[in-house]
Formats: C-alpha cells, sequence, structure tokens
C-alpha cells in the first residue's frame, strides 16, 4: 500500500470511527474515542451519536497485534450505554500490553466509569464529570427476585472492575452509587474534575498535550 492510500485509510478512520494513528519521530500512538452512547448488540436510532463496540474490540486486536504501535490514547465524552459491551471494550483495554491513557472530555457517565479507569493511567479535564448510579434498565421497577439478583451481580461486576483498576474503594463507590441527594428523580452521583481524583477514581487532571507527554513517558519506560 502507498504513503497516500495509507493517508487515505487513516483519514476515513478518523472520519468513520474516530481513530486514527499519530506519529512523531519518537513513537506511534494509536488513537480511539469513546463518543456519545455505546452501542450493544441492538442498532441505536440514525440520529444517535455512537461507539460501536464490533468496531472497536478487533481494533484493539490489531493494535495488540502491531510492532508499529507503541500505545493507546483512549477519548472519552459518553454517557454511557450498553452495559455488557462497555465492558467487554474496557475489559480488552485493560488486557493490552502496550501502554494506554485515557483522558476524559465532556463526560464519561454510567458504563463509561469503567472505560475511564481500564486504563495504565487516567486523566480529566477540569469541567470533565463522571457519574456514578446503580444499574437499571430503562426505569423498570424490578420486581422478580431472580432479575433483583441479577442487576445485583451486574452491579457488582462493575464496582469490581473500578476498583480493580482504579484507586477508589469498594466502600466509597457503593455510597457515591446509591447517593439520593444529588441527581433529581434519581440515584447516583456526579463528579466533577479533581472531585474524580479526590476519591482515586481518575490520576490527575490534565488536558490533551498532558495526555500526550504522560502516554510517551509511559511508552518510553517501557522500551
Amino acid at each position: 500500500m502507498s504513503e497516500n492510500e495509507n493517508k487515505n485509510e487513516e483519514q476515513d478512520d478518523i472520519k468513520e470511527y474516530g481513530q486514527g494513528v499519530l506519529k512523531d519521530d519518537e513513537v506511534t500512538i494509536y488513537l480511539i474515542s469513546i463518543i456519545g452512547e455505546i452501542e450493544g448488540h441492538e442498532c441505536l436510532p440514525s440520529n444517535t451519536k455512537t461507539t460501536k463496540y464490533e468496531h472497536v474490540l478487533p481494533r484493539l486486536a490489531e493494535i495488540e497485534d502491531d510492532k508499529n504501535i507503541d500505545g493507546v490514547l483512549l477519548i472519552i465524552n459518553t454517557v454511557g450505554g450498553d452495559v455488557e459491551s462497555g465492558l467487554a471494550i474496557a475489559e480488552m483495554v485493560a488486557s493490552l500490553s502496550k501502554p494506554t491513557l485515557s483522558l476524559v472530555l465532556g463526560g464519561s457517565h454510567s458504563i463509561g466509569v469503567p472505560l475511564a479507569v481500564c486504563t495504565d493511567y487516567s486523566m480529566i479535564v477540569p469541567s470533565g464529570t463522571m457519574v456514578i448510579h446503580p444499574v437499571r434498565m430503562s426505569g423498570t421497577v424490578i420486581g422478580a427476585p431472580a432479575t433483583y439478583d441479577y442487576f445485583k451481580r451486574m452491579q457488582d461486576r462493575i464496582i469490581s472492575f473500578i476498583v480493580n483498576h482504579s484507586n477508589a474503594t469498594y466502600e466509597k463507590l457503593e455510597e457515591l452509587m446509591m447517593n439520593t441527594q444529588m441527581l433529581t428523580k434519581d440515584v447516583g452521583t456526579i463528579l466533577v474534575g479533581k472531585e474524580a481524583v479526590e476519591i482515586g477514581l481518575i490520576n490527575e487532571i490534565g488536558g490533551i498535550s498532558d495526555a500526550f507527554k504522560k502516554l510517551k513517558n509511559l511508552i518510553k519506560d517501557t522500551k
């Protein structure tokens, strides 16, 4: 493939999937954006901005196998979405052998929280938000004990993943999830910028230049 063809392919990836290769004289970083709603096994309406897990998972496998890629930068601005698909992406990013870094821009809500903490290092802009709330299904009241147990186990999976990939405690996360004082007509907590850092969810406040600098240092440390 020619150099022009490579450039056209990279431009198409950015336009279609929010993905692309970022190169300089020192390192090659692969950029993946998690934008809008995380789409699962069912297609969302065409007017909804989505991140499709079937696009992200194969690309992560390619990145792991590509010796020319040194690290991964995850840009996140999501309202959440399909729990299983979000966890699948988070688990795959966490299992990469190459240095990874996430940057929360705008928000990383609901299942976006595991995605924000699944990398080796995490950052959030000062105005960035993270919403932590219990697992639910379209506001449906859970009446059957078996259904309640299923949702409780799913919630435990999410909390355990976050605890294993951040400095936040299980007890603190559960407390934030069940908070009834902050979200109108809902349960949960909104964390803004430094609040996410203070409870140990995110490593530090930073922007795109800070993210590149830190990721390049992580890459250099592994070489």
